[in-house]
Formats: structure tokens, sequence, C-alpha cells
């Protein structure tokens, strides 16, 4: 066995180039694999962990107004486990040029539910102390024992940072984790009657018992809230922060396994290529082995140890690749995208083993694949060299006028490529996989770049002014520079699709404002009409709406004590990032709502006219906020910062998994075509001319390759802006034809650049020894 581990060593080193081109292919889908298990796995285990620990409320019902006692009688309904009234309120900060916004949540003594995660200090235990989210205090710079003046209900109020902490609640606080816009904090029960809002709830927290029903608990709180202020409630299901994970924990576990399978499956298909090359060429090695004894078993382990050693190889070096590279990656994304208190994402060994096995499993099986034919032969058959291929006529030969026509190159290229057809297409396995990452790299990149750019089509206003809760823009009081405005009022409503509910906008405009431009998919302009609402394409998607149908839209401010009303739709609009339902003030008077307007639109005449006219809004007092273009393209930037690493990554795997298939599948097409390339030497065909040959054959190759990687990229890319699409974010699902045709462009460069390493291989062809034949 030592002199055959010894063989081993030497058949790697002739061919060292392949062995490592392999091993890399296998780093590739190890790399994958053990970087996305461990994200998805870790923030899993540990986002259970947290939610158990720290007991995430199960449901949250809304009232307008709540007592102690209601609360108790609540307690009594079965299936509730622990229930915490609190009072929630809105409340604001002032900074120099914006204000942040921060939701206040009152904490009772015996907390139970929702506890914080205490970074530093307490919870806040008297009033005049309150508690705020660490990351929020950090971008801030407070900390515990400094003052923090807010504002609420027109009235401010100063406070001492008792604590810093996370809330299990909000690990996800908005789509961007904006902590330097909008922050969460909690004070003492017995601060909110000081703040002028009464000693009362205003919404409840659920504890339910182990395994029952959520929806039919639901409904028994609904029923016995009949007499009670009773808005609405929420399951931790439907909210924001809890989807929002759920859904990167999904997308993460389902692309961990898809896509180190299919870049093992490669592996697999070149080293069945390779082992049968190998064996084929040590035929007469094979048959003295046989003759001197050796089992078949003994012959065909040694011929293993070659994939075996590859996986074990390709495995630790992907795997330690994601240990430097993926793992500080996703944490640093992870730590922007999620609010979860001391999480480390670590390789495990339960990371690093299944490459290994599943890399060595698919290395075996086709060396045994590759080898069983060989090992079946008596010894003194084996021993003989591999009499030549039985040729016959191609049907192309058959067609008169056609073949005399072609030049002798093409007729070999035709001819090795006609007569192999089975070879060639496993030889494009791996150049449509690495394809298909090329094109979706680029092309999910180019989206996100296009939902970033959407602001300049769609706005054309220069500033939008909010006011505050009950306060409207005066007209006639703005100053000069203004070349036009239009009034907006948004209102927070809910879709009702069926059974299912989304959280949504209803924006409402006049029909003549040309500061907002809206299109259809076919970027066909659309227009606002008093007859009709225009939906957002992403909800669109999601509730298969049609232009034409009726949708329920329920308005769940408290004012409205849950009105629905039944709204046609208009059109449906492409809004790529903060979409909203759009109508005009005559169709929502047509419900019989009356309102009045809560923003301001607003065009400058100049440059010098816009810093004239925001600094007067921004000394207006009742003026909330003021928002520009380059607010409005934050959501867009997040998401493409989040993501680019990835793509980076998938461009430099495509482009390995690329150039190593190309090489390793070249080199074998060189070995077994050795006696045909030296016979063309030996003929005076010159040597550029071979390397032509071999050239053309895998641009022919790579040309398949692309023609079957295309639509297969159209799946895959829609599978993509599946994941990265929600309600609330569309994200264009169309392949640009320029992105694609330059991945594919790049595809044929790494051919191209293969070919150029593979140019020594035909000088190094020994003609005596490859023209040594049967004959």
């Amino acid at each position: 066995m030592m002199k055959l581990s010894l063989k081993l060593v030497r058949d790697i080193r002739q061919s060292i180039g392949q062995f490592i081109a392999i091993v890399v292919v296998l780093a590739v889908g190890a790399f994958f694999y053990a970087g996305l298990v461990t994200y998805s796995g870790t923030l899993d285990a540990y986002t259970k962990a947290y939610f158990k620990a720290h007991n995430l409320s199960d449901l949250n019902v809304y009232y307008s107004q709540l007592s102690k006692q209601d609360v108790a009688r609540l307690s009594e309904i079965k299936g509730i486990q622990n229930i915490e009234g609190r009072y929630t309120l809105d409340a604001t900060q002032a900074f120099e040029g914006y204000k942040a916004s921060i939701k206040i949540h009152s904490i009772p003594v015996k907390n139970k539910i929702n506890t914080p995660a205490m970074m530093e200090g307490r919870v806040p235990s008297k009033k005049g102390e309150i508690m705020l989210d660490s990351h929020y205090a950090k971008e801030h710079q407070y900390r515990v024992g400094d003052n923090i003046r807010i504002s609420s209900n027109n009235k401010d109020y100063t406070f001492t940072i008792s604590g810093l902490g996370e809330n299990v609640e909000y690990v996800k606080k908005n789509e961007i984790q904006d902590h330097k816009n909008f922050g969460v904090a909690y004070v003492a029960e017995e601060t909110i009657p000081e703040m002028g809002y009464g000693f009362s709830y205003n919404e409840v927290l659920i504890d339910a018992k182990e395994g029952y029903d959520l929806d039919q608990l639901g409904k028994s709180i609904e029923a016995q809230s009949k007499p009670l202020s009773y808005v609405d409630q929420v399951s931790k299901e439907r909210t924001f922060s809890y989807s929002k994970l759920k859904e990167t924990i999904h997308n993460n576990n389902r692309m961990s396994k898809v896509i180190p399978l299919v870049l093992f499956l490669i592996g697999a298909v070149i080293l069945f290529l390779t082992m049968s090359r190998i064996i084929d060429s040590q035929r007469n090695q094979v048959g003295m082995m046989k003759a001197l004894g050796a089992k078949d078993r003994t012959i065909m382990l040694h011929y293993m140890g070659y994939p075996l050693l590859a996986g074990i190889t390709g495995s630790l070096l992907g795997c330690f690749a994601a240990h430097i590279v993926f793992i500080p990656l996703v944490t640093g994304s992870s730590s922007r995208s999620y609010s979860l208190p001391d999480i480390q994402f670590v390789l495990s060994f339960y990371s690093i083993l299944p490459p290994i096995v599943f890399s060595s499993a698919f290395g075996l099986l086709s060396c045994y694949l590759s080898g069983r034919t060989v090992l079946k032969e008596r010894a003194a058959q084996a021993m003989r060299p591999k009499p030549p291929k039985k040729m016959k006529t191609l049907l192309i030969e058959r067609i008169p006028g056609i073949w005399s026509r072609i030049s002798f190159s093409y007729k070999l290229i035709l001819r090795n490529m006609l007569l192999n057809k089975q070879k060639a297409v496993v030889s494009s396995v791996g150049v449509v996989a690495s394809t298909v990452l090329l094109i979706n790299a680029f092309s999910t990149q180019a989206a996100l770049l296009q939902v970033a750019n959407q602001v300049e089509e769609v706005y054309g206003y220069d500033l939008r002014v909010d006011y505050e809760l009950g306060a409207s823009p005066d007209v006639s009081k703005l100053p000069s520079g203004i070349k036009r405005k239009y009034d907006v009022y948004a209102f927070p409503v809910e879709l009702i699709q069926e059974d299912n509910k989304e959280k949504a906008t209803l924006t409402v405009t006049a029909k003549e404002n040309n500061l907002i431009f809206f299109f259809d998919e076919h970027k066909n302009k659309l227009f606002l009409e008093d007859h009709g609402v225009l939906v957002p394409q992403s909800y669109a998607d999601k509730y298969h709406i049609a232009e034409g149908d009726l949708i329920q839209i329920k308005f769940t401010a408290p004012e409205f004590n849950r009105m629905r009303i039944e709204m046609k739709v208009l059109h449906v609009s492409t809004q790529y990032s903060n979409p909203s339902f759009y109508s005009t003030p005559a169709y929502l008077k047509s419900f019989g709502i009356h309102y009045n307007p809560t923003s301001l639109l607003i065009e400058a005449g100049s440059a010098a006219d816009l810093e004239n006219v925001r600094t007067f809004f921004e000394q207006d007092p009742r003026v909330e906020k003021i928002t520009d273009k380059e607010d409005l393209k934050k959501s867009a930037q997040y998401i493409l910062k989040q993501n680019s690493f990835v793509f980076i990554m998938f461009i430099i795997c495509a482009v390995i998994l690329s150039f190593g298939a190309i090489y390793t599948i070249s080199s074998i097409n060189m070995y077994e075509r050795n006696r045909e390339l030296a016979t063309l030497k030996v003929l005076g065909y010159p040597k550029h001319k071979i390397n032509r040959l071999l050239f053309f054959e895998n641009i022919i190759l790579t040309t398949f390759a692309v023609l079957v990687a295309l639509p297969i990229s159209g799946y895959m890319y829609t599978l993509i802006v599946k994941a990265l699409s929600s309600a609330h974010q569309q994200i264009p699902d169309q392949l640009n034809i320029f992105i694609v045709a330059a991945a594919v462009c790049f595809a044929f460069v790494l051919t191209i650049l293969a070919n150029l390493l593979l140019r020594r291989k035909v000088t190094r062809i020994n003609m005596i020894e490859s023209l040594k034949s049967v004959e």
C-alpha cells in the first residue's frame, strides 16, 4: 500500500494544474456551504433562544383606552399564560437640521413579556427615568446618567437615562435599520400620567400557553373586547421585526442547500472525467497490478485516493476561506441588519464535516463509475493499449455539397464533438453553472442600482415637509422662491385580502400633482383619476391584484374606528422603494372621508431658493420632518450595501468555477486526443493551427453552455428577486440585455484565458509516445 500511496502522489504531481483546479471548484462549494449554514444556523438558534429567554409576545392587542381592571378580566380568557398592559406613545427629539422619532413604551414593575436585554445600567423604576435602545444611544453618543430632552403631545420632557438595552420586539426597527432617525425607549408606568396621557393602557401584550391556537385565541380576545375600545391585534408572525428575521433565515437556509449542491455536482462531473482519463491512461499499470496479485478492491481504493484527497483538501480550504472572509462579512452585515445582542458567528465542526462528506462521496462515486469497466478486464487484456475508437460517418457528411466545402480544421472539430456528444455536453456543465452565476450576480447588482436611481425618475420635488399631528400647512405664509407646491396626506392603512393583512400607506394628493410621476412595468406614464386607486406593483405581485379589481382597505388610525372601504384598482404602478397606494381627494371624499393635509411637496425655483425655503421650514416649530431625495435613496442604498458582498463573492466564485471547469475539461480533451494532435504535428501541421483547433472547440462548447445558461439564468433571477422583494420593496424582475451580454462576454474571456494557459501543453506533447498503438 505504501508504494501505491507514492504512486498516487506521483500521479498528482504529473497533473498538478488539473488537481488544483478540481480542489478549487470543490473549495467554492465548501465555502458557500460553511458560510451560509453558519449564518442561517447561528441566526436561527440564537433567535429561538433569545425570543424564549425574553418571552416575545405572541399577540399585541391595541385599544384606544384600557384600565387595569379590563386587563385583569382579559387575563381570564382561556389560552392566556401571561398578560401585560402598557401605554405606547410617539415622541420626537430635535437635533440640528432634523428630528428623530422615538417610540416610547411603559414597562411594568414585574415585567414578564418582552423583557429588555440590558447592555448597561438598569430598567427605569421611577418618574423621570428612561431606558434607551443602545444603538440609538450610540448613534447620538448618550450614556447612562445623561439627560435627554424629548417632545410629545406638543410638550417637552427631560429624562435621565437609567439604562441602555435592546428589546426582543425590535430586532429589526425598519427596512434600513435606521438608528439615527428612529429609536425605542421605555419608561416606568408612573411616568405616563405625568406626560398627560392619564393612568390607562392602549396596548396589551399576550403570552399564550404552549401549543394553544393563536388564531382561536385572537378571536376570543376580540369577542371579549366588544364592550371595550378595541382597535386591532397583530400576531408575532405578522410583526415587521419577526417576519423579516424569519424570511432571512428561510432564504439563507435554502441557499445553503442549493448552491453548494450544484457546485459539488459540477465537481463530481469534473472528477468523473478526470478519473476516467487517469484510469484509461494507466490501463497497462492496472493490468500489471492485477497480474501481480493485487485485488480489484485494492486497485479501486488506490484510485479513490485521488478524489478523496481532492475532496478533503478542497473542503478544508473552502471552510478556512469561509472563516477568514465569509464569517466576518456576514457578522458585519448582521449587525447592520438586526439588533441581536452579543450574537457570534463561529464555524462549528458540523459546518466543516458535511462538505468533506459530500465532496468525498461524490468523488468516490465518480471514481467507481469511471474505473469499474477497466477493472472487469483480464490482466492480459488490460496490459494491451486500448484500440482506437471505431469511426462512423456523420450525418453532415452525408449531405451533398456541405462536407466538401468545410475546411480540414473545422472537419476535425465537428468530428471530435459530434462523435463524443455526451462528453461534450457533460463538459459544458461547469461553464453553464458559472455563466448562470455571472449573469445573476451582474443582473442583481444592476437591479439594485436601478432601484436607487428610480428616485430621480419618480420624484420631481426638492423637499417634502411633514407637519406635526393636527397641524396643516398655511399656504398664505409660505416663503418666496417656491416654483410649485402640492398638498399631500398619508393615511396608515391595511390591505385586506381574504385572511391576509398587510400594512400599507394610502397617499392622497391632487391628480394635477406633477411632482410625483407614475409608471407601469413597461415604463409607460400613469396618471391619477377621481374614480380609482393606484396600487404598487409589489403589493399587486404578492396578492395577485390586477387593474379593475376591487380591494379592501382598512384605516388603522383610531379616529377612523377601523373603517373599511372597497376601492377600485385604477392602475398598477412600479414603485421600487417606499411603495404607497395613491388616490385623489375627490375619490376619498366619495367614501365620506374628509381630512386636512399634513404634508407639502415643494419644488424650488433655484438652488439658492432651495436653501432659503429649507431654512424657513426648519424654523417652523410645527414642522416635524423635512425629507429630500437623498433620504428617499437610503432604503435602496441600504439593500445595495447589505447584498453587495454576496454578489461580489458570487462573481469571484463564478470566475474560479468557470476557469477551473474549462481548464480541467480542456486538459482532459487534449489527453484523449494526444494521438490525433501528435499525428498533426508529425505531418507538419503548424503549432498555431493546433492551438486554434482547440481554441475553437472550447469556444463552441462555451457558446453551447451560454445558450443553455440563458433560460436557467432567467429562472434563477426570478428566485433571487423573490427572495429580495417584499410587499414593501420591489426589485426589477426583468433581466437587462446589456448586463446579460456583459456577463456572456466575460464567460468567453475566461475561456480565452484558459486556452492561453493550455498552449504550453500542446508544445509538450510527446509525438513518439503518443503515436504508439496496437497497430
